[in-house]
């Protein structure tokens, strides 16, 4: 038996770590900034909808953090203890953002229908100034990520929710413009639910994909069978099983396979080329091969149903 295990290290003009960390500590400082105003602002006017905006704001602040937190662990070298690193931590990070996100949502959705009961009188032009001015702030942090969105996983869910953020501003702002021009009431817990279920649309897909990263289920865009099949192409090769694909991270995946190959070891450069191929293939970056010939006993883990 003999295991090739092959690290391909590509560089796509990732952000230095100091410039990612100004980044995100200026959008938290944005964000921050402008969450307190929100409230403030939807508690002086009586609108729920900016405070259901500066919830979601504050979850957004939570988020990067926990996000920012995740990009510094993942960067840690390995230990003997932690053999991988912290690579996983950003999976943790992803669940945790949904969950917060959720409890932020259950808490303004209670407060919303109560309005739908007692509507209170609502301040359409400080809705409008205030989400104004989030769309301004939304789009300047999202900005900040823009640059490594396109190798960076992490960087381009930040974009996107912050864009996604800017969109939910403009919403508000239609909102404010409707209770200026019409007075009536119920326009504010309308627009204040149709965000809250906006955001839960799109945050269930991120806590649905957060706990299958954390069951280590094969990563999206990756099929198990393709790469089986492939596996079994190749030269040699009679059979295929023991095949694992999971994420290290949220931008990483690790890969295990025993090849069975009756006429022996096909050397270092087999093993070497089929690592490159993986990665280039299917962006699998940590594979650990298993060659077998047969010659002795039959392998334990041959059965699928065995782990």
């Amino acid at each position: 038996m003999s295991a090739g295990h092959d690290h391909h290290h590509h560089h796509h003009g990732p952000e230095p770590g100091d410039r990612r960390g100004r980044a995100f500590a200026l959008a938290v400082l944005l964000n921050v900034g402008f969450t307190i105003a929100e409230v403030v602002a939807g508690l002086i006017s009586g609108s729920m909808a900016l405070i259901a905006d500066a919830g979601h704001n504050l979850s957004d602040v939570l988020s990067l953090l926990l996000a920012w937190g995740a990009s510094i662990l993942a960067a840690r070298p390995p230990s003997s203890r932690f053999t991988y690193g912290l690579k996983s931590s950003s999976i943790l990070a992803a669940i945790a953002n949904a969950a917060l996100l959720w409890v932020a949502l259950g808490a303004i959705l209670v407060e919303t229908i109560r309005r739908f009961s007692d509507p209170a009188p609502v301040a359409g032009g400080t809705m409008m100034l205030v989400a104004g001015v989030g769309i301004v702030i939304n789009t300047l942090s999202a900005m900040l990520f823009a640059a490594g969105r396109k190798s960076d996983l992490n960087l381009r869910a930040a974009f996107l929710h912050l864009m996604a953020d800017a969109a939910v501003s403009a919403g508000v702002v239609i909102a404010g413009l409707l209770v200026v021009l019409t007075g009536a009431r119920w326009v504010d817990p309308v627009t204040s639910l149709i965000i809250t279920g906006v955001i839960g649309w799109g945050s269930w897909g991120l806590l649905r994909e957060a706990v299958k990263m954390g069951l280590l289920a094969v990563p999206e865009g990756i099929d198990e069978r393709v790469v089986r099949d492939y596996l079994a192409s190749q030269p040699g090769v009679g059979a295929v099983h023991d095949l694992h694909i999971w994420p290290m991270s949220t931008t990483e995946t690790a890969m295990t396979a025993h090849l069975v190959m009756p006429d022996g070891h096909p050397g270092d450069q087999f093993l070497h080329d089929l690592s490159h191929d993986l990665h280039h293939r299917f962006a699998i970056g940590h594979p650990t091969i298993q060659i077998e010939t047969r010659s002795g006993a039959e392998c334990a883990l041959e059965s699928e149903a065995v782990v």
